[in-house]
Formats: C-alpha cells, structure tokens, sequence
C-alpha cells in the first residue's frame, strides 16, 4: 500500500487581495524547481491543511496551496459577498501569475474536484494533468441525495442530529431551512445549526470508524460558504455544465478516484464523468467511502502524482 509522504511547513506564504474585498492566502512548499501543483481544497468552505502537500513527492514537486475566499486564513472570515465559483476560478489564475509558474497539475476531491473541472474547463492550457477524487458535479439530485433524502437511510443516527435544529413543518427543504438560519440575525441559532451542518458531513465521511475524520475547525464559514454555493446551485449556467464541457479537455492526462462506499459524493457521478471522458483513468475503490485518507484513497492518489511526476 502506497502512503503518504511526509508533512511539510509552508515555505512561503502570501496574502493576495482580490476583487470583492477578499484577500486570498497562497501557501507553498516543496521543491522550487519541481513540477508544479495545485490543491483545490473541499468544502467549499473546508481551508487547506499541510496534510494535503502529503500525496506529493516533495523531491519532485512544487505544491501549492489555496484557501479559498472566506475560509481557512483567507479574509473576510465566512464572508459569501463576491464568492463564487467564477470568482474562485479567477483566483486560482491570480494565483499562478503570482507564482511565475505557466502550467500545473490541477489536484482536487469532493467540492475541489468540481472547482477543478470548472477551473481546467476555464483554462485548459494551463493544466498539465488532473487528479480528482470523490466527483462532485453539483447536480440537484446529488444536493437532494445528501442533505433531503438518500444518504439519511445509511446514517440515520447522524441525520438526527442534523435535523435537530430545523422544526418539523420546514423540514420539506432543509437546505433553504438551514440558509435562514446561517444567514439570519440570532448568533446563537447560526452557530448552532452550523455545528450540526458541519458534524452531518464529519459523521458521514469515512467508512472506517478507526480512521474517524475531523470536524472541520471552523463549522461557521465551512456551513455557511457551502450552504451559500449550493442553495446557488453552485452558480454553474446549467446542471450538466460540468459534464458538457469535459470536450474541452479530454486531451489532459486525467486520474478520477472514488471510494465504491461515498455516500457524499456518491460514485454515479464519477462513473458519468468518466463515461465522458473516456481517456481519464478510473479508479474505484473498493473498500473507501469519502474522504482522501483512507487507505485505499490514499494509495491510488499518491499512485496517481508519483506517475505524472515521472516516477516509476
């Protein structure tokens, strides 16, 4: 079984301001003169952690770091003004005229693996490979299967506590009963239900109890910002965008992970994406669920950067 590669400090750091009063916060380490990358944090809302340089050779890469607009060190904190996809995908190009750098691998799971397809779509010439786990097209059905009605008949026991906050007669549409409350005027209330909205996906991301996932460390902006992009439909022209535009970029050399248990992002949609785009290379994972660091995820990821780095 591969593992992951040793935990590395930020080597360099930049806070970068952007449109809309954002400032975004670009870390980076590694090798200065390897191969370029960047991760594309989930959520969205989720921030980077320095466990994400982990699936690269750090001999043989240079990696980056984003966090997102209002999230992670990012500023203003939790703020959904000017936070769209298109406005994260110009901060992504933002990010590499910063860094000097012409092309890179594009590497993202859950949220990130949508942002990556919307970013690589945007701008195709300037990916040299894609690496992407647990595909999240942003459909409606894949919204409804995980926060109305599917993934509650696996997890019935965290789905309580998930609708624990909303009462019974708003419990028809709980994203938009949810968006009331993180966006209403009771602190107390928001915080509340953003507590419960973060611990539903922390409860439901792992198949392996043993390896159980963090909550993340700001439930706040990572309820809020996601809330925000999904009650917007991830702010895409069409539901099918993604998958329609996988023509512009099927000549990138492309890996697609996916836990067979992801209850999160359930594998439908990265069989879809790879029925379309037949030249990327599947892998299904037979004993995984959601998140990036189980075993068996881990392995192909690392799989997956080891060869477009050129190792054998």
């Amino acid at each position: 079984m591969t593992d992951l590669y040793p935990v590395l400090e930020h080597r360099q750091t930049y806070s970068v301001p952007v449109s809309g009063g954002h400032t975004i916060v670009v870390h980076e380490a590694g090798n200065p003169q390897g191969r370029p990358a960047v991760v594309l944090h989930g959520g969205p809302g989720g921030g980077s952690t320095p466990q994400h340089y982990r699936f690269f050779d750090p001999d043989l890469y240079r990696v980056v770091l984003i966090d997102q607009r209002g999230c992670g060190d990012s500023t203003p904190f939790a703020s959904v003004e000017h936070n769209t996809t298109w406005d994260l995908v110009d901060d992504i190009e933002t990010a590499r005229e910063l860094l000097g750098i012409e092309r890179w691998l594009v590497f993202g799971g859950s949220w990130g693996s949508t942002l990556s397809l919307a970013y690589a779509q945007s701008h195709p010439e300037r990916v040299t490979e894609l690496v992407l786990r647990g595909i999240f097209l942003l459909r409606p059905s894949e919204l409804r299967f995980f926060y109305q009605d599917g993934a509650n008949h696996l997890f019935p026991d965290a789905w309580e506590g998930f609708l624990a906050p909303i009462p019974v007669d708003e419990r028809d549409d709980l994203m938009a009963a949810y968006h009331r409350r993180l966006f209403g005027d009771d602190r107390e209330e928001l915080l509340r239900c953003a507590q419960a909205w973060a611990e539903w996906e922390r409860a439901t991301s792992m198949l392996d109890p043993t390896h159980d996932a963090e909550p993340p460390d700001a439930a706040e902006a990572f309820a809020r910002i996601e809330n925000h992009y999904f009650v917007n439909r991830g702010f895409l022209r069409n539901p099918e965008q993604l998958l329609d535009g996988v023509d512009t970029i099927r000549h990138l050399p492309a890996a697609i992970v996916q836990g067979r248990y992801d209850v999160i992002c359930p594998v439908t949609s990265a069989w879809e994406l790879s029925a379309a785009w037949p030249e990327a290379e599947l892998r299904i994972v037979a004993d995984a669920g959601h998140s990036a660091f189980e075993p068996g995820i881990v392995h192909e990821l690392v799989t997956a950067t080891d060869r477009f780095g050129g190792k054998r």
